[in-house]
């Protein structure tokens, strides 16, 4: 951490003169707005004031006290925003979160004795994954969107995945090339699956688009854009990848059009070749057009065979692949820098052995390609790519896959993770740190965690480190609140990631069911036993005892906003924990024929599920109605709503918005109205269907059931009852009657 003590604050007073008495600079003026947003009551507490002098090309900041005000300088609205946070937190035991903010800070700001100055190593802090913009942001407006790019400012982003409004460009680029809006309607996926369009997995599913959309979105981009950069943040737009309509052939059919290997089992999605002179042309179109509408920052992502292998492993036709994407963007802007996910070295690890990854990426201009390594916490691949064989690139966690809700972060790998990445590559080609969440939202302490590392990369000790933060997010001087944290960070937050959730997967049988439909469905590996009775990744008889503090918290923190999204949080995978050991129970019935066992098992599955609606109904974070309506409100007309609607309950349920598809419940969330309105039928079908069979001595059919329970669950994904968009109950008050009903299950004798 370059963190310096400067001269003695008394002597640099003189030199600060107050806002009203001097012009601001844009970066001022962004950071005094920010400041309004965040903390009103504090805004002339505070001044700003941009480094004129620096001599690093790094982003730093510097706080000092001057005449009862804090003094914040920095090289751009993103350094003086993360040194306003960095004093919050430190000075203050303020908390910004992604859903909530604990400002509640003294009315006399604490003084700083000396002036302190950190700066990053890092060039680049990134964030977003494309599947955030399908998981968590599809129905996010204007004031979401500001929220969040608050947010990032104060935790040093710079980077950000700017994903929004494309298809506007595309629209012009192929209108330009031939292509009719009808023509179209099959290349555009539905609004919350245009990411995995955008990464050229799929096209048409869930379309065609509004016009109505593609417009209200391309000026929601600019207003994006123009904040982002208003604060100093590059953002990272789109390049061409080679993915293109089928219809594009009836216009070029000397082209090489070739359609690609199938992903999730949907037909494979129509790639040009990059040696086509074609691609050079739409190519450089895309981004000339895209410049227009949203500007540049000279940073553009494609991934061209994300999660689906090329063609052809001939390392000459991989290097004439990235040699020729890199062309089409620098032939509209030669200051462009390609940026890609290195997602593929690991998830198509078989295909890209040395050989082909080295000719990939050197066959790019040294330094004109920044590389994502994704998979930071786990899976890291910057050690298997001999550094991505020389170009710069940006050390990531995931931590939360296809949003699932849940807590989990191994917080001690990450430390580790990241400390072998800096320490080997620091000083080399490692450019920047980042998190790539597939969905945000639910682990606000693993974004605090990364992001500081940003501007410290010492080690730190994590349980100190975790209880700090406790007491921040509360702002208490609780050691109760730091002991809960402790054992948070023992048990869930010293997993990598959640197990896949059986709760929320097609109800089958563990041992007479062998699907074949994913692995994930498959429940065969999980084993209750007298030694394991809950088959979790993390020690469930610990954080039964951290459900147990929080409510012994509640009295002292009940007034927290923070501290009621957490307990609602901690409640929801308190109840989870029993889902394994309940569906068990029921396969095991079944197989042992025992009828009243059976019903005991299943009415005790159907009291968990009606319990996990009554604790998720208690925070608005966790309700399916605010999800839907968001969604709606993009919709013009009865029609246009009922489009949404239809869209946001598929990508969440089924995903493919058919019966027959082998990707249900791939984003599936643990939300109030889920579990009454999708996952209770569901259970409740597949209870029935066992007593059925045992009652009438005859065999489960489970083909049947699959197809039963397809029909229930692509009817629900067309159907419009409304759930509650206010929160329901008082978690307050829920939490006592969970731990008597259920704690009974951690004694030894139950």
């Amino acid at each position: 951490m370059k963190l310096k003590f400067l001269i003695p604050i008394l002597f640099i007073a003189t030199l600060v003169g107050c806002k009203e008495k001097r012009n601001l600079t844009s970066f001022e003026k962004e950071s005094y707005d920010l400041l309004e947003r965040i903390v009103p009551n504090h805004k002339d507490k505070f001044i700003f004031q941009e480094f004129s002098d620096l001599k690093s090309n790094k982003d730093v900041f510097e706080i000092s006290s001057v005449d009862e005000k804090i003094l914040i300088k920095g090289n751009n609205a993103v350094s003086m925003s993360s040194g306003l946070y960095w004093y919050l937190k430190n000075y203050c035991n303020a908390q910004i979160s992604l859903n909530y903010n604990q400002v509640d800070l003294p009315k006399t700001l604490p003084a700083l004795t000396e002036a302190i100055k950190v700066e990053t190593p890092f060039e680049y802090r990134y964030i977003f994954n494309y599947c955030t913009y399908g998981y968590s942001m599809p129905w996010w407006d204007w004031e979401r969107w500001e929220q969040m790019i608050d947010y990032m400012a104060l935790q040093g982003v710079n980077m950000p995945l700017a994903m929004i409004g494309q298809e506007a460009v595309w629209k012009e680029v192929y209108n330009e090339l031939g292509l009719t809006d009808k023509q179209l309607e099959d290349f555009f996926v539905g609004p919350a699956h245009l990411p995995w369009g955008w990464m050229g997995n799929i096209d048409g599913l869930g379309g065609p688009l509004p016009q109505s959309w593609i417009s209200r979105r391309s000026e929601l981009q600019k207003k994006i854009l123009k904040r982002m950069r208003s604060l100093g943040m590059k953002p990272v737009l789109q390049g061409f990848t080679g993915h293109v309509p089928e219809t594009l052939k009836e216009l070029y059919p000397n082209s090489k059009i070739t359609q690609i290997e199938p992903w999730a089992g949907i037909p494979g999605t129509h790639f040009l070749d990059p040696t086509d002179d074609l691609f050079q042309k739409i190519g450089k179109l895309f981004i000339e057009k895209q410049t227009e509408m949203y500007g540049t920052d000279h940073l553009y992502d494609a991934d061209c065979f994300i999660e689906v292998d090329p063609p052809s492993n001939d390392p000459e036709f991989l290097k004439e692949v990235s040699k020729s994407v890199y062309q089409s963007m620098a032939s509209a802007d030669p200051e462009a820098t390609w940026v890609i996910q290195g997602w593929f070295f690991f998830f198509k690890k078989d295909f890209w052995q040395p050989e082909q990854g080295r000719a990939f990426l050197e066959a790019i201009p040294k330094n004109k390609a920044i590389v994502l390594d994704l998979y930071g916490e786990k899976f890291p691949t910057w050690d298997k790519t001999e550094s991505f064989y020389g170009q710069p690139w940006i050390w990531n966690v995931i931590c939360n896959e296809d949003q699932k809700v849940n807590i989990s972060g191994d917080l001690k790998v990450m430390q580790e993770n990241f400390q072998t990445a800096f320490k080997a590559e620091g000083k080399n080609n490692l450019r920047g740190i980042g998190v790539i969440p597939e969905g945000i939202g639910f682990n606000p302490v693993i974004q605090e965690f990364i992001y500081e590392r940003a501007w410290d990369t010492d080690i730190i000790e994590l349980e100190k480190w975790i209880g700090d933060y406790a007491l921040r997010r509360y702002n208490t001087t609780s050691p109760k609140a730091k002991q809960t944290w402790e054992k948070m960070l023992k048990t869930v937050y010293g997993r990598t990631r959640t197990m896949w959730s059986p709760l929320i997967t097609t109800p089958r049988l563990v041992a007479i069911d062998k699907s074949k439909e994913d692995i994930r469905h498959v429940r065969e590996k999980i084993a209750i036993t007298d030694e394991d009775r809950f088959a979790w990744d993390f020690d469930t008889y610990e954080f039964s005892e951290v459900a147990k503090l929080f409510l012994e918290l509640a009295p002292e923190l009940q007034d927290s906003e923070t501290f009621k999204f957490d307990m609602t949080h901690v409640y929801r995978e308190y109840l989870h924990m029993f889902s394994h050991r309940f569906i068990h129970d029921i396969s095991e019935a079944y197989q042992n024929k025992d009828i009243n066992a059976l019903n005991k098992a299943g009415n005790n599955l159907l009291k968990l599920l009606d319990d996990l609606e009554t604790v998720t109904g208690t925070n608005e974070n966790f309700l399916l109605g605010k999800w839907l309506e968001d969604a709606k409100s993009w919709g013009n007309t009865p029609e246009e709503k009922t489009y949404f609607e239809n869209n946001a309950r598929t990508i969440i349920t089924i995903w493919q918005p058919w019966k027959e598809g082998g990707l249900r419940d791939y984003a599936g969330k643990t939300w109030n109205g889920l579990f009454s309105g999708y996952y209770k039928p569901r259970w409740e079908l597949f209870i029935n269907t066992l007593k059925e069979s045992l009652e009438k001595n005859t065999v489960f059919d489970a083909r049947a059931y699959d197809s039963a329970v397809r029909e229930i669950d692509y009817n629900w994904t067309h159907s419009n009852e409304l759930y509650p968009t206010e929160p329901t109950g008082n978690i307050f008050e829920v939490a006592p009657g969970i731990i008597n009903e259920y704690q009974s299950y951690f004694n030894k004798a139950h």
